[in-house]
C-alpha cells in the first residue's frame, strides 16, 4: 500500500474507532487521521501473531483488523489519561 492509501485507510479507520468509542478527546482530524494508522500497525501485528490474517490492502478483511487495533490503542489511552 502507498503512503496515500494508509492516509485514507487512517482517516476511515480512526472515525470508525471515534464512532464506536465516542467520548471528549483532544485531537481533531489529524489526531484520528494517526490513530488509525497506529491502529493498522497495532491490529496488523496482534493479528499475524495471533493467525488471524495482516493488513494486507484496502479490502474489509484489513479494515476490521485495523479497526479493531485503533480500537485498542484509544481504550489504553483513556485508561491511561485517567
Amino acid at each position: 500500500m502507498g503512503i496515500l492509501s494508509w492516509i485514507i485507510m487512517g482517516l476511515l479507520v480512526g472515525a470508525l474507532a471515534k464512532f464506536i468509542m465516542p467520548g471528549n478527546d483532544p485531537g481533531g482530524l489529524v489526531v484520528t487521521i494517526l490513530l488509525g494508522i497506529a491502529g493498522a500497525f497495532v491490529g496488523g501485528f496482534l493479528a499475524t501473531r495471533l493467525g488471524l490474517g495482516s493488513v494486507t490492502g484496502f479490502n474489509l478483511g484489513s479494515i476490521g483488523i485495523a479497526t479493531g487495533g485503533a480500537l485498542l490503542l484509544l481504550f489504553v489511552y483513556r485508561r491511561f489519561r485517567r
